[in-house]
């Protein structure tokens, strides 16, 4: 009944929200009000209502099924201990362990050292000499990554009680790492429960963290566990087989392997004051010792296997569409019911979800709200609370936690349910995301020059026709290990380098560019894209990555988007994909598994659909658009070893034929003069 109440409150909500935010579609603002940002962030490092913080470490939580999870509990104290009142609680479910949240946050607690790191880190610039990336993943920390990747303390000495877990199988708790599996996912609706039931808890509980603590918050609100009432995801995913495990058939080389072996390392890492106090737990010990390296068998099955009929069971069921194991990473954002403020970046690893999530929840205006940022996944926040931009993470954390779980009436529901950073410009507040009146459109593929790639394989251009016959031919190679596609691979990691990710005419030396003439006038991209490719192989599979550029008159390119796809694993999910008003795809999802591959015959052609990312954007005059075509993205996506033994690493071709033609379907709003 509650449920079925708050739906029809839902509906009618959203419903006076499209007419009074219909004007306010993609209106050039920063914030819905400068003065409620200001006011916000001067209550959040003001003085604290509360002086000092209490932490109850290493606190057990039994689970349903036995095990017990370890928690740190960070509670608001005065000169008498900790505070007694009810407070609400919020939860972080960590698999980093939170005895690294503990020493950051002891580190930032300090406030010569704390605040000036902070300061230090909001006037890092290296620019000068090509090190802008470094100096953006700087910036994360200050914008409010810190604070919401550990411990607040200005949150909790406001008046909250924050509970750090380590989730099984990680830090000191006990278990197998499920890597965000059914039982793990229980855990979360069992610690919320906890902790909405004790004495220090009014009953009210959210949740709170970064990644995979951000995955993990829409698992559990999923599940409506009583005591949740509002969450804060950063840089969450929904899909995780698409998006980082085998996105398009490819391997995540860059992220997976690095991600995995920090956890494994970290959770090895034993409980050194229990040890010597003669409280070590010896089921923790056991636990580790049965599961040491965690799905390290599915990495180095999937890079060494020689053939299909080589697959081993347990990686055959990652890849099989009805499997426990890949049911349980794919989200249903569509049935969550608390209040969601959710932070991604156009270049994380999880962009393709952040605002598919956003736009499948089913919340009126003011109980959903997205930021969308020019950052990668390590950066993410980067230049938040800066003149212009939106404020930081950890001050709108505290001012949506105050909202919805201790009622206070701050304007944060008035707050623009979509901000972006458009590529291209600044900062924009939108009523929704894509903006209504970009309209998809046909730009093809042509093999004509168009004058402005010298360097790439080929400098084709985009037209409104299709242009001659013409069969194009690009080679696997790894002039994209200086790309922002492995900067995203790596998390952000080698984004550091201006000259590889502001500008991709080095990795487009491996690549067939097509160039659209100059735009005569602002012109904005805004949404989901598609490429539809007419291929001809020499093997039985191939490997096709897709970014869309805009090339500046100078000649450089920057990437706004990409996608990629093993040409075997081209079948279609049509219950998944989305269209245009003319029938194209926008988003043509792939089904991903051995049971629909379809290996390409030797010579024929064959129609290959790749949808790129959603992205918003805006060429300037004189500015180009750009779509690059691959035939590797290492190490961005690496193809399973049995594809990438069947491609051989062979030349792979395009084949531009009037009557079969290729072309791009890109939403567009505005008179770009083609």
């Amino acid at each position: 009944m509650f449920r079925r109440r708050r739906r029809v409150r839902a509906f009618l909500t959203a419903a006076v929200s499209a007419l009074t935010l219909g004007a306010l579609a993609f209106a050039p603002v920063t914030h819905a009000d400068p003065d409620d940002g200001a006011r916000w962030t001067a209550l959040h490092d003001g003085p604290p209502k509360y002086p000092a913080v209490h932490i109850d470490w290493d606190v057990p939580i039994t689970m349903s099924d036995g095990t017990v999870l370890k928690a740190n509990v960070y509670r608001p104290a005065d000169a008498a201990g900790p505070i007694t009142e009810q407070l609400p609680v919020v939860v972080n479910l960590t698999p980093y362990t939170k005895l690294v949240s503990n020493v950051a946050d002891s580190m930032l607690a300090v406030p010569v050292l704390g605040d000036a790191l902070m300061n230090f880190l909001r006037g890092f610039d290296l620019s000068g000499i090509g090190l802008g990336g470094a100096s953006d993943l700087g910036r994360a920390l200050p914008g409010g990554l810190a604070r919401t990747f550990t411990v607040d303390r200005k949150l909790i000495q406001s008046g909250y009680v924050q509970v750090v877990v380590d989730v099984r199988g990680t830090g000191f708790s006990q278990g197998d790492w499920q890597v965000l599996g059914d039982r793990e996912q229980r855990d979360g609706a069992e610690v919320v429960e906890w902790a909405a039931h004790q004495p220090f808890s009014d009953g009210a509980v959210g949740m709170s963290g970064v990644s995979y603590s951000a995955i993990n918050q829409l698992q559990t609100a999923e599940r409506h566990p009583e005591g949740l009432k509002a969450i804060f995801p950063v840089v969450p995913g929904s899909d995780l087989l698409h998006d980082i495990v085998a996105t398009g058939g490819g391997l995540g080389a860059g992220f997976l392997p690095m991600w995995l072996a920090a956890i494994d390392t970290t959770k090895l890492v034993p409980d050194v004051q229990a040890l010597l106090s003669g409280r070590f737990d010896l089921r923790w010990l056991s636990d580790r010792i049965a599961d040491p390296f965690t799905f390290f068998d599915y990495l180095f099955a999937a890079l060494t296997v020689p053939s299909i009929d080589a697959i081993p069971d347990y990686l055959r069921a990652l890849i099989q569409q009805d499997s426990t194991i890949r049911q349980s990473w794919l989200g249903h954002p569509d049935t969550i019911e608390v209040p969601t403020f959710l932070y991604g970046g156009w270049h994380d690893i999880f962009a393709y979800d952040q605002t598919k999530i956003y736009r499948t929840l089913p919340l009126p205006a003011s109980e959903k709200k997205l930021i969308m940022g020019n950052t990668f996944h390590i950066s993410s926040a980067s230049g938040l609370g800066a003149p212009g931009a939106p404020p930081r993470l950890d001050v709108l954390q505290r001012a949506w936690f105050d909202k919805w779980l201790k009622g206070i009436d701050n304007g944060i529901d008035g707050y623009p349910p979509v901000t972006t950073w458009q590529q291209g410009g600044g900062w924009v507040g939108a009523a929704e995301f894509p903006r209504p009146d970009a309209d998809y459109r046909r730009l093809y593929l042509n093999a004509a020059p168009s004058g402005s790639a010298a360097t790439s394989v080929h400098d084709g251009s985009l037209s409104a026709a299709p242009g001659d016959p013409a069969r194009l031919t690009v080679a696997p190679g790894l002039a994209t290990l200086c790309s922002q596609d492995a900067a995203t691979g790596t998390g952000g990691i080698t984004a550091m380098l201006d000259v590889c990710t502001r500008d991709s005419r080095i990795a487009e030396t491996s690549a067939l560019t097509f160039t659209s003439a100059p735009v005569a006038a602002p012109t904005t991209v805004s949404g989901p894209i598609a490429v539809h490719l007419n291929t001809v192989l020499d093997a039985t599979d191939g490997f096709w990555a897709v970014t869309l550029n805009d090339v500046a008159p100078d000649g450089s390119s920057a990437q706004w988007t990409y996608g990629q796809l093993a040409a075997s694993l081209r079948a279609v999910d049509e219950n998944a994909s989305t269209r245009s008003a003319s029938g194209d795809y926008t988003d043509p999802y792939p089904i991903l598994t051995l049971d629909t591959r379809q290996p390409v015959v030797p010579g024929q052609p064959t129609v290959v659909d790749i949808g790129l990312n959603p992205t918003d954007g805006i060429l300037r005059p004189g500015h180009r658009l750009r779509v690059d075509v691959y035939a590797l993205n290492f190490p961005r996506g690496l193809p399973l070893r049995p594809l990438l033994n069947e491609s051989g690493l062979r030349p792979q071709h395009i084949e531009l034929d009037p009557a079969q033609p290729s072309w791009v379907n890109v939403p567009v709003a505005g008179d770009p003069g083609w």
